[in-house]
């Protein structure tokens, strides 16, 4: 094996390695509901200390269940849109491409440019697959943005360290570039807002939860111009990895618990 990659990060920018990890390690157990073959081929390849996320068993419940909800959310989209472009922003070493693939889809992964450089070295990456390296608050993204066919913008485990106004800002930028874009926003309940210490790998980067979300009218006013499609959650992936939680998903306070993911689109027939 060549030498191992050197990564070093901290902050917001370091969870990628314990979401990557989360779903190498997961793809090992038998009775896996998906496998990540590019998680567990690479995750070899990155020097780094995971000791922390390998025993972090509610940050890696929570990795895997976004996962499997995620994946069939953007699968379904994919299907009805075969020939869609995806637009995967705050992207870390996330590898959902190679599991959604149709050979037809155009995939752009958007993140940090010190993101995107490590992102290179381990992929190494072409032809459908296109890396931007650019802060999704800085709007220079877009013009690296090529999209045919319908588009979809997967925002998963970035909205809770942004601010309000940062949020804010992501959306508008979508909203002004990309007319008739879905989005799907994972956002976290808004109990665990600055209760990050219970992830311990997550607090040990230093990351902070600082928004939430539990409905899309909670982020009414700042996705001006956006029309509700649906509210959704992990609670099915929860259950698929702890059946147990069948007997307890109809009760109040998991709602109240659990992560989103609101699904909206850009409303072209809204002034704003």
């Amino acid at each position: 094996m060549s030498e191992k990659i050197k990564v070093k990060l901290n902050g917001t920018a370091e969870t990628m390695l314990q979401s990557f990890y989360a779903r190498a390690k997961y793809s090992k157990n038998k009775g896996h509901k998906f496998y990540d073959a590019k998680a567990v081929e690479l995750v070899e390849k990155i020097d780094y200390d995971f000791s922390l996320a390998e025993s972090d068993s509610t940050m890696s419940d929570g990795v895997i269940a976004r996962t499997l909800v995620f994946d069939e959310l953007v699968k379904r989209f994919i299907y009805e849109n075969p020939g869609c472009t995806v637009v995967n922003i705050a992207c870390g070493l996330d590898t959902r491409f190679y599991r959604m693939n149709n050979g037809n889809l155009k995939w752009f992964n958007l993140d940090l440019p010190e993101i995107i450089e490590i992102r290179n070295e381990i992929f190494n990456e072409a032809g459908r697959v296109v890396n931007v390296g650019c802060s999704v608050l800085d709007p220079e993204w877009v013009k690296n943005i090529n999209v045919s066919g319908k588009v979809l913008f997967v925002v998963e485990g970035l909205s809770m360290y942004l601010t309000r106004n940062e949020n804010a800002k992501m959306l508008e930028t979508i909203r002004k570039n990309f007319s008739g874009a879905t989005v799907m926003l994972e956002c976290l309940a808004k109990r665990w807002i600055n209760r990050e210490k219970i992830e311990k790998s997550i607090q040990n980067t230093g990351a902070k939860f600082i928004f939430g979300a539990d409905c899309f009218e909670d982020i009414a006013d700042i996705a001006c111009g956006f029309r509700k499609i649906k509210d959704d959650n992990i609670t099915r992936g929860m259950i698929a990895l702890h059946p147990v939680l069948k007997l307890f998903e109809k009760l109040p306070v998991v709602d109240k618990m659990t992560e989103k993911i609101l699904i909206f689109e850009n409303d072209t027939h809204c002034n704003v």
